[in-house]
């Protein structure tokens, strides 16, 4: 086995031409015709992953977050990014990564939140191509109160809390999800008659929202973090017998900390 059988797997379901020009997926340390003994599947490349997967016998990862994204012109391993490279070059780790090429599929990272919601009538929220493109826009099979969605919302994610804009009036039918930083994309869900948007990082002034629309924030981590089980199936589905393992410190691995909780 070698990194390109495993990079072949992933490409199959979510190809690097779809990826945004500012993102740098794909393999970012090792080579193509490396042998592979195992691959361990996380959603950020840290010291803590790579340890993790060389204790496993792995000498790959895979993850949804690119570990570098522009230029390294420093390498200090009390960086977190340094760290981890010196890490995986120590290690003979080959580090791979699917981001917004997993985003841009309907069976990515958006297509999985409305998955976990239950959506119905799917659709792309910003296509670019046939059947590509940034978010989903979907229906509640019936629609909900707004306290009704929120509770939906956090069970169907686990949630701890949710930041939301002021709650709409009347039911919910047409909800538009973009895992991520989606605040940019408020206007577009708006657009596309979503009547709430689903997404992460939102700033302050979009919490203004117009009469029958709301937002809701349900944190970056959470609203992709399902991406993770995709890949380890995408992997197992084309190479059944391959030693392939899921983080078992993924659920720990959020930066992002809530306290009084």
């Amino acid at each position: 086995m070698t990194v390109r059988d495993i990079t072949n797997a992933i490409e199959e379901f979510a190809p690097l031409s779809l990826q945004e020009k500012w993102d740098n997926s794909g393999l970012v340390i090792g080579s193509p015709e490396d042998a592979v003994t195992g691959v361990m599947v996380g959603f950020d490349c840290t010291v803590e992953l790579i340890e993790e997967a060389l204790q496993r016998g792995c000498n790959m990862v895979v993850t949804h977050h690119p570990l570098i994204f522009g230029g390294v012109k420093r390498i200090d391993v009390k960086d977190p990014v340094g760290a981890a490279i010196t890490a995986a070059v120590k290690g003979g780790v080959a580090v791979y990564a699917a981001h917004t090429s997993a985003d841009k599929v309907i069976r990515g990272v958006s297509g999985d939140m409305a998955r976990k919601l239950g959506l119905v009538n799917v659709g792309i929220l910003e296509p670019d191509g046939e059947g590509t493109g940034l978010g989903c826009i979907g229906d509640f099979p019936e629609p909900l109160t707004a306290d009704e969605a929120l509770a939906a919302v956090k069970r169907a994610f686990g949630l701890k809390i949710i930041r939301h804009s002021k709650p709409v009036d009347g039911r919910i039918r047409r909800v538009a999800v973009l895992g991520g930083s989606g605040g940019s994309d408020v206007d577009a869900a708006m657009s596309a008659g979503a009547q709430l948007y689903i997404t992460a990082d939102v700033s302050y002034h979009k919490f203004f929202t117009p009469e029958g629309f709301m937002v809701m924030d349900i944190g970056h981590f959470e609203s992709e973090v399902g991406i993770v089980d995709i890949f380890l199936s995408e992997i197992r589905k084309k190479i059944p017998t391959f030693a392939s393992y899921k983080s078992a410190v993924l659920d720990g691995s959020n930066p992002v900390r809530y306290f009084g909780l």
